[in-house]
């Protein structure tokens, strides 16, 4: 189609539309973000004109409801990083200054350097990048019950080597940080 039809399309699109776009927007999300989301919607539309189906109401509400729940989402993500740095806020003043982290941070990367490749991959897959176990054996090449043994051993080597480091350390209080960490390795 020719960009004058397209933009003839679009814009009776928009005529016939975006009112009721906008009205559904605005009961999902605040005044703002609905208008945003029309704009995103008839953007989609935009790009997508030969796609748009002769009776676009229902097809572009679809559009509106999937930026309103990507919208969500990102929120969501972003509170969550917000608590997590928040946490790591926390702990990070709780421990006596930057000799005690760098000690953590040495500890934490001599254990992780104990580690076979393939079981600091294990870990690192899924505590720094995220993945699930499913996703981290695709990465690595694995089954998921071969990933999961991995991780498992790779966790079973840390505990030790952390445990033995605090035996020897009894006196010294286990950093903040480092607690943190373990959890999540757990």
């Amino acid at each position: 189609m020719c960009t004058p039809t397209r933009e003839t399309k679009l814009r009776a699109l928009f005529e016939e539309n975006s009112t009721r776009v906008l009205a559904y927007s605005y009961r999902h999300v605040d005044a703002g973000a609905a208008q945003d989301v029309v704009s995103e919607a008839f953007l989609v539309a935009w790009r997508r004109i030969d796609e748009v189906p002769a009776d676009a109401l229902p097809w572009l509400l679809v559009v509106a409801r999937n930026i309103i729940a990507n919208r969500r989402r990102g929120l969501a993500r972003q509170q969550r990083l917000t608590d997590q740095l928040a946490g790591l806020e926390r702990a990070s003043t709780a421990s006596s200054g930057a000799d005690e982290i760098a000690l953590e941070r040495r500890s934490m990367l001599a254990a992780l350097a104990d580690l076979s490749p393939v079981e600091r991959e294990a870990l690192l897959l899924t505590g720094w990048d995220g993945c699930p176990s499913s996703q981290a054996s695709q990465v690595a090449g694995c089954s998921r019950r071969a990933f999961e043994l991995r991780l498992h051993r790779a966790r079973n080597r840390l505990r030790h080597t952390f445990a033995a480091e605090e035996e020897s350390h009894s006196s010294r209080r286990v950093p903040q940080r480092l607690a943190v960490t373990r959890e999540t390795l757990s």
